[in-house]
């Protein structure tokens, strides 16, 4: 399996980019990850074979999307609209994920924004790193990190006691 963790827009603050690397580093050790910068929404559906229609907003219909290439991944939106999950929980979804799925795990994180409806329409998953709202580059370390616990609690690892 591998993972890419995308998000929208570059990062500002360079304390982000430093614990960004570091958990990107840590979960390296598990499974092969990536982190990656896109400009906008459309690159994200673009990255996992989405074809969208004119100005890269609009998916197409279904009646046209024969020559569309293939899905290339499955797409998870962290979303406050989604599935709120437990560490525990989290962690169950990769491994079934890791388990019986090839295609490589793409966890987008949106803009200020966030995602437009075209977006949650072609994600595979939304997930909700909870109730609160999170400035957006907080939002990836966030993320990050659970992926990180999620392989630890996997692996047995005691970086997470179960709290």
């Amino acid at each position: 399996m591998k993972i890419k963790i995308a998000w929208i827009g570059k990062t500002k603050e360079p304390p982000i980019q430093a614990l960004a690397d570091e958990y990107l580093k840590r979960i390296s050790r598990y499974v092969p990850v990536e982190g990656v910068a896109l400009r906008d929404e459309a690159a994200l559906l673009q990255l996992c074979g989405r074809k969208t229609g004119k100005g890269g907003k609009f998916p197409l219909p279904a009646n046209e999307s024969r020559s569309a290439p293939a899905v290339k991944c499955t797409l998870v939106l962290m979303d406050a609209r989604g599935k709120e999950l437990s560490s525990e929980q989290f962690a169950r979804f990769l491994g079934d994920y890791q388990d019986r799925n090839p295609l490589p795990l793409v966890f987008a994180v949106g803009g200020a924004d966030g995602f437009s409806d075209t977006a949650r329409a072609a994600a595979q998953h939304t997930i909700s790193l909870g109730k609160m709202t999170l400035a957006h580059e907080l939002a990836r370390v966030v993320l990050l990190e659970q992926v990180y616990r999620a392989f630890t609690i996997l692996k047995g690892h005691p970086y997470h006691s179960g709290h």
